[in-house]
């Protein structure tokens, strides 16, 4: 299907920059108006960003460049003291991608990030939205920088019946019609607008098409059915999937800890040992069986509940005491007080929590 663009594109970038212009919201990665913005500030903010909230990102950028202010900074420190500042943002595979590409930056382009989208996709952890938005907005490359708000943006302005995702590629394809085809037509203050757009103004529910700079050439509000667009497929439900993990006290109070493995779920991170997180569950000789080693095991009541991406997760904790001389292999001991120095994901904090109140 075709999908006719009333205003034309000339029109539609130069309402939106002027719009921009006078509305744009206000981030710490952002460069103020007139100045030039900074690579590095521009590709931690997009890596951070990504499945994650401009609200949560904010106080943790703000860390990042306190501690990390310079991307040789951040290609120089230790794995471990990134995935520590990284708790709490989830999707941890992005903290070690990010650690990746800082060092290949760092080492291979002499600490500069290039410019264009071919050559930014060739670095760890950057997809093609990222290398888009990277060039538009670090180095005022054109780009058709598309993200969820572009596509609620798009689906609505051209009235796209096909639901999500099956039609990104449609979507991809009429911001690309929309999006500057030069420098000098300023890619990447149009990408942020286009977002900003979507963020504050074309919103999910109830969108304010009042103060929206395209809406009298927008088909969806033309028709009434702005609310019910973009279409999405219905989710399927998320299975549930359940563990047992293991509470080891040391006599002295240590508790025992380990590092994940560095592939898969929470890759790298500090864990409370545990099963395999499984569908159908752990019979008590099964989990027994996989504990880390053979001790008299004490169910601790209550149970800890975690959602990721693809599935819920339920747990249940067995704990036991152990003298200070027991061994098991790659164990990490730390007592409670000093658990904050270790790179916990938060279903882990939500074991020490719920042990600590039975234990």
């Amino acid at each position: 299907m075709a999908y006719k663009i009333v205003s034309s594109p000339t029109a539609m970038r130069r309402e939106i920059l002027f719009w921009y212009d006078r509305h744009r919201r206000v981030m710490p990665w952002r460069a103020k108006p007139g100045k030039t913005p900074d690579p590095y500030h521009v590709w931690l903010s997009e890596i951070m960003l990504q499945q994650t909230t401009v609200a949560t990102v904010g106080p943790y950028f703000s860390r990042f460049l306190e501690r990390w202010p310079t991307l040789p900074d951040l290609a120089s420190a230790d794995l471990d003291e990134i995935l520590h500042g990284w708790q709490g943002l989830g999707y941890y595979a992005r903290a070690r991608n990010m650690h990746r590409c800082a060092n290949v930056v760092a080492t291979e382009h002499q600490g500069c990030f290039p410019k264009t989208e071919a050559e930014l996709l060739s670095l760890p952890g950057i997809g093609a939205y990222t290398a888009a938005a990277i060039s538009a907005i670090a180095f005022g490359k054109p780009a058709n920088v598309v993200d969820g708000n572009v596509e609620r943006v798009m689906a609505r302005f051209f009235a796209v019946e096909s639901p999500l995702p099956h039609s990104k590629e449609t979507l991809r394809a009429l911001s690309a019609d929309v999006a500057p085809q030069t420098v000098r037509g300023r890619p990447g203050d149009f990408a942020q607008a286009v977002m900003d757009l979507g963020a504050t103004v074309c919103t999910p529910r109830k969108p304010k098409c009042g103060f929206c700079p395209w809406q009298r050439s927008c088909a969806a509000h033309a028709a009434g059915n702005q609310e019910e667009l973009p279409k999405k497929i219905k989710k399927v439900r998320k299975p549930v999937r359940q563990g047992v993990a293991f509470w080891v006290m040391r006599e002295d109070g240590a508790l025992l800890l380990r590092r994940r493995p560095e592939k898969g779920l929470l890759g790298g991170m500090i864990e409370i040992p545990s099963t395999d997180w499984v569908e159908g569950g752990w019979s008590d000789i099964e989990a027994q069986k996989a504990a880390p080693f053979k001790a008299c095991w004490v169910p601790l009541t209550g149970s800890v509940r975690h959602t990721f991406t693809h599935f819920h997760l339920e747990l249940s904790i067995l704990a036991t005491r152990v003298k200070s001389t027991v061994t098991c292999p790659d164990a990490i001991w730390a007592t409670p007080d000093r658990l904050g120095e270790h790179a916990l994901p938060t279903v882990m904090k939500k074991i020490v929590n719920s042990a600590l109140k039975s234990a």
